[in-house]
């Protein structure tokens, strides 16, 4: 789950084509913070009414307040609003310090399999960047050992992290032993890659947010990935998942968090084992 910044939808003098009125944002505010629990500062007026108008452009609908009635009682344009209001800003190896962290754990896991959870996999950069690992670590029994859940509240950006098809741009800044994994496009997908296969079979894609009452997740994790999502929560809602986390991790299991968060204030709950890496925190420590 992470914002994008779109360009205002305004005319020539500045104004703004459809009137979006502070009682419109403010509903727009509670409606994301109940359901994502992402907290929009009164600052991001101007980048709510950026997004939101290309569902009313989609929809046909002449006004917000109209708009913000509709979602109420539509399934499918509730998760395309959802869908505009979250943030996806991502990268292959992003916060590189944590991989060999991951490599490490798989080369003394031993046998058996190893999960992954990554829990905001946004366009799919971050889990196939855990999957290139494990295939770096282990080699072609990472086929077999290492299985990775990735899920994400946007079903726009699940999709296309399922399909892994990118940008060729977004593999040039990549370690160049890495950019075996990918398939290079020709003719008409030329500047075009794809994860291959192997990559894809690791990985099993699918939907959830972490406010809901059921996650659609079975067993525990040897590692679970949440990167840059609390930074969008308050500290109760932070408290609130990670408390939600602990069933899911196996004794020995680490949780991997953003560059600019913290679990200091969960400090009876986690211990700090590296630059933003946390376990468990056990009995007498």
């Amino acid at each position: 789950m992470k914002p994008h910044v779109g360009i205002l939808d305004a005319s020539r003098d500045g104004s703004r084509n459809f009137d979006f009125s502070l009682s419109d944002f403010r509903q727009v505010q509670r409606l994301i913070l109940d359901h994502a629990g992402i907290r929009l500062a009164d600052t991001k007026q101007d980048m709510v009414y950026s997004r939101i108008i290309r569902r009313l452009r989609a929809t046909g609908i002449g006004s917000f307040r109209d708009y913000l009635s509709l979602i109420r009682t539509d399934p499918a344009e509730w998760q395309a609003f959802v869908n505009s209001l979250t943030t996806n800003l991502t990268s292959f190896f992003r916060e590189e310090y944590h991989f060999p962290i991951l490599a490490g754990m798989l080369r003394a896991h031993g046998g058996g399999e190893f999960r992954i959870w990554c829990s905001a996999a946004s366009t799919g950069e971050e889990p196939y960047s855990l999957a290139i690992t494990a295939l770096e670590t282990l080699g072609p029994q990472a086929l077999s050992r290492v299985r990775i859940i990735a899920t994400d509240i946007d079903t726009q950006v699940l999709a296309k992290a399922e399909a892994g098809v990118y940008s060729s741009e977004r593999i040039e800044r990549m370690d160049p032993r890495y950019r075996k994994y990918f398939l290079r496009g020709t003719g008409t997908r030329a500047g075009m890659v794809r994860v291959k296969p192997e990559l894809q079979r690791m990985i099993s894609f699918r939907q959830l947010n972490l406010l809901a009452d059921d996650w659609p997740l079975d067993g525990r994790f040897d590692a679970l990935f949440c990167r840059n999502v609390l930074i969008y929560f308050d500290k109760d809602t932070q408290r609130r998942v990670l408390e939600r986390f602990i069933p899911y991790m196996t004794p020995e299991a680490r949780l991997f968090i953003g560059h600019s968060e913290s679990l200091l204030h969960l400090g009876e709950l986690f211990s700090l084992r590296g630059k933003t890496v946390y376990e468990l925190r056990r009995p007498g420590r």
